[in-house]
């Protein structure tokens, strides 16, 4: 695979790959591949989602040991894991050429990714982003577990049809609403509400989960038991406290704990295919997030389902 439309992590502006160790494994010895895709080009409140992939593997090398302890064991023991780097995304005002860009890319390095076996890990950037790997990995006809505070399924927002609050609107026309959860959802205007009831989309709101877990893990066992699955997460997904930094904080969100048991109610029978992490935010030295998103990784790495 041709990686040259990357900067490689060591010249990124963390410096470091992603769970950076001193034994590094070679691309063609990992299970996992992460690369980040820094934008900030649609966002429509807080700015600083394009500085998630430096937030993520600065906490990862920095601050983050890689032994998970409530699964006893070190990620790398888990799963092989190497950090392409960061996709170069061209500096254009125009943001027309720049998702035409990010069009071809991503779909082109995704597609190659799986040729070679290999489960991509995408970092941004903003939300916007899902749709581009995730239209890549439609044909493989995954249960999409998408983690948010919004719907994201506008038809269009502030004259933009595509952004960061439209990406599961466009990839409805790709992937069935009915192999589609979302999970935590606490805003969404009336139009959302009745294209995803439409579609056959289901929805666990951040109540849903609150007042009855017990239901959503059930849901989670019975629908991708022996399926692939692909886990998109926003980390707008967790309460307001846990989230400092991201550009579209909600309250009544989820808890670390809650998350964790759902990630564990997917059985060891379902495949992963994909994940991203998106809407991560860095100001001001605040590693909070990035520890947050990093420790989310790792307990989905740990997984007996991320394997090719």
């Amino acid at each position: 695979m041709d990686f040259t439309p990357f900067i490689v992590p060591e010249k990124t502006k963390a410096g470091f790959s992603f769970a950076d160790t001193p034994v590094k494994i070679s691309y063609k010895e990992s299970e996992v591949v992460f690369y980040g895709v820094p934008l900030d080009i649609t966002t429509s409140f807080g700015k600083g989602t394009a500085r998630g992939p430096e937030a993520m593997r600065t906490a990862s090398a920095r601050q983050i040991e890689t032994f998970v302890l409530d699964e006893k064991s070190d990620i790398y023991d888990c799963v092989g894991i190497f950090d392409l780097g960061d996709l170069k995304v061209p500096k254009s005002k125009s943001k027309k050429k720049v998702f035409e860009f990010l069009d071809e890319s991503i779909p082109r390095t995704v597609s190659a990714l799986r040729a070679e076996g290999k489960i991509p890990v995408m970092m941004g950037g903003e939300h916007t982003l899902t749709y581009y790997q995730l239209k890549a990995l439609a044909k493989e006809n995954p249960i999409v577990i998408h983690f948010d505070a919004h719907r994201d399924m506008k038809v269009e927002y502030d004259g933009m049809k595509m952004c960061h609050t439209t990406p599961f609107y466009h990839l409805l026309e790709h992937i069935p609403g009915e192999n589609i959860i979302q999970i935590g959802i606490r805003q969404a205007d009336n139009e959302e509400n009745e294209t995803a009831a439409r579609s056959g989309v289901t929805t666990f709101d951040a109540w849903h989960v609150n007042d009855d877990i017990d239901r959503v893990l059930d849901h989670l066992q019975r629908v991708t038991a022996g399926k692939k699955i692909y886990i998109s997460f926003d980390i707008d997904a967790y309460d307001l406290p846990y989230v400092p930094c991201t550009g579209t904080p909600e309250p009544f969100g989820l808890d670390p704990f809650q998350v964790l048991k759902m990630f564990k109610a997917i059985p060891p029978s379902a495949r992963l295919i994909g994940m991203d992490m998106v809407e991560v935010g860095l100001r001001n030295d605040d590693y909070r997030e990035g520890t947050l998103a990093t420790q989310t990784l790792y307990r989905i790495l740990a997984r007996k389902y991320v394997k090719p």
